[in-house]
């Protein structure tokens, strides 16, 4: 099915009272929204954020020991507790776990190998979670995508390379905004899929039904084919229902076939139907909003989206708060500010919150 490109339309709008002071200047790639009161996020030099106020406190602190590592992933159950991962070449790559609002950290586990490189971290619940990492070559020399779950929240084994499809040359996972892989959040029985995307010299999705045992591959046709291109983001709003989103980092502002759409299940992606697609670092769904007119026959026809979902798609340089069949809002940051963005986590009554470079946070209504 090929869709008519249009020019995208959109309404402007420009953060004020949304972005907030962190009294910090490092880098943030992960955030985690527990609710609307409490928040986590992660950045460079050990340091991650943590509010228990909706945002208007923000505290800056780091992981003692940690100062030469980059925490891209943040993935919070509560005001005390939350899980750091790092990433960095071989033993820079780490797993760190607190229960007590960071006052004490437990290293859970350093990478042994000094071809890896951590990406994403996600949990179904506090205890079942899985980390991504970039390709490492197995016993026989092939490269295949390392990845690590744990059953208990505490210790983390590495699932067998055996059971992983082989990655292509030149093809890995980024490490932007903590969100190249995407599971459903639920109790684990009823629901055992991982996805997982790729970059560089291809741009796929991996799909596992039974938590890592199977796997199928799929193509997309986002971007790639450069060390700077390919799916940065993913993420499904149930089984069947799920985005992608990417490009080519080193040129953000190159119109392409950027972002992607499937209704079953990741096996066919089909392009957004407006142009232009510039590079997106993370892509996430409301965890409330659920336009009622999305689920009739003729809504679906003439929307490409065909999700009826509020859609967050982050830039470096902006926002879209996308609510089909409406056109995306663009939301940039007053330009005296210099606020960008990196990566994003949505709310559980919606709205969401984003985070990026320099200390920024944005809170999204």
């Amino acid at each position: 099915m090929r869709f008519l490109l249009v020019p995208l339309l959109f309404s402007l709008a420009a953060f004020s009272q949304q972005v907030v002071s962190t009294h910090s200047t490092e880098s943030f790639r992960g955030v985690s929204a527990v609710s609307r009161q409490v928040a986590w996020a992660s950045g460079t030099h050990g340091t991650y954020l943590r509010t228990t106020d909706g945002g208007r406190i923000w505290t800056p602190e780091k992981v003692p020991g940690a100062d030469n590592l980059d925490f891209r992933g943040v993935v919070a159950f509560s005001a005390d507790e939350a899980f750091l991962l790092s990433a960095g070449p071989g033993d820079q790559s780490r797993i760190y776990h607190t229960a007590d609002a960071g006052r004490h950290w437990q290293l859970q586990y350093t990478s042994k190998n000094p071809k890896s490189f951590f990406d994403s971290m996600a949990f179904w619940d506090r205890t079942h979670g899985v980390v991504l990492g970039d390709p490492v070559p197995d016993e026989s020399g092939q490269m295949k995508f390392e990845l690590l779950t744990t059953d208990d929240g505490d210790t983390w084994a590495r699932v067998p390379q055996a059971q992983l499809p082989s990655a292509l040359e030149g093809e890995g996972a980024f490490a932007a905004s903590n969100s190249c892989i995407a599971l459903l959040r639920s109790d684990l029985a009823s629901n055992r899929d991982i996805w997982f995307a790729t970059g560089g010299k291809a741009a796929r999705v991996f799909h596992s039904a039974d938590r890592g045992g199977t796997w199928e591959v799929f193509d997309t046709p986002i971007n790639h084919g450069l060390d700077s291109t390919g799916i940065f983001s993913i993420a499904f709003r149930d089984s069947l229902h799920g985005v992608i989103a990417g490009g080519d980092y080193k040129h953000p502002d190159v119109d392409g076939p950027n972002l992607a759409f499937t209704s079953d299940g990741g096996r066919t992606w089909k392009l957004a139907g407006f142009v232009p697609q510039y590079y997106y670092s993370a892509v996430a769904f409301d965890r409330k909003y659920d336009d009622p007119r999305a689920h009739s026959p003729k809504f679906k026809d003439k929307n490409e989206n065909q999700l009826g979902a509020r859609l967050f798609i982050v830039g470096p340089q902006f926002i879209y708060d996308f609510r089909p069949p409406r056109n995306p809002e663009r939301i940039s940051s007053r330009k005296k500010s210099g606020a960008q963005f990196n990566a994003v986590s949505p709310f559980p009554d919606g709205g969401a919150l984003v985070a990026g470079p320099k200390g920024t946070i944005a809170i999204l209504p």
